[in-house]
């Protein structure tokens, strides 16, 4: 213990000031010399601030935005920015997706929300692009995306002859009765 107490610094102490119950303890843990401690200033500047408030030139609050280095500006929310987001955190919502493109390629119909049949309308159209282009490196990206290697095999030998001619538009989105658990807007989705 005398080892480690002379390896120390003076002024650290090794374990907590007793409390003020113990007056005869309290002094012997007192450091020898007191070290200047700044104190804490919370979130108050540590400089005043370099120009007036009441200032017309910082009558709005973009002065109050964090330059980017490419000379953008952070702002606090997404205006322009709408993702169908279906109740579910970024990875739920993209496995959910890559699953109902799965069973729509493979089955040619499915029945689930509209909500849901909206969102993933992209996504099966986009399949059907790279497949009408039939190189390898599209196939790969199917393959990343598409969880059934058998599904990728047939899009690309099938989606040319029968999408040829076609620009977009693979889909077709049908309403139907509302599901009668808790009445959500249904559809089926198809291919054309």
């Amino acid at each position: 213990m005398a080892t480690l107490r002379s390896a120390l610094p003076p002024s650290v102490p090794l374990r907590p000031p007793p409390s003020s119950r113990f007056p005869r303890m309290a002094a012997a843990f007192q450091p020898k010399s007191k070290l200047a401690l700044r104190s804490y200033t919370g979130l108050a500047p540590l400089q005043s601030l370099p120009f007036p408030i009441a200032s017309p030139e910082f009558s709005s609050f973009s002065h109050c935005f964090k330059i980017i280095d490419n000379g953008g500006r952070v702002f606090a929310m997404r205006h322009g920015r709408r993702v169908p987001k279906l109740n579910r955190p970024p990875d739920q919502r993209r496995a959910l997706l890559r699953c109902l493109t799965t069973q729509l390629l493979k089955h040619g119909r499915i029945k689930t929300t509209r909500a849901r049949a909206s969102a993933m309308r992209k996504y099966v159209d986009k399949m059907i692009t790279l497949a009408k282009d039939g190189s390898l490196h599209k196939r790969r990206q199917a393959l990343g995306f598409i969880y059934e290697k058998q599904i990728v095999h047939a899009l690309f030998a099938e989606v040319p002859d029968r999408y040829g001619e076609r620009n977009g538009g693979y889909t077709r989105i049908i309403r139907t009765l509302p599901r009668r658990g808790d009445n959500a807007p249904m559809a089926y989705i198809e291919l054309v």
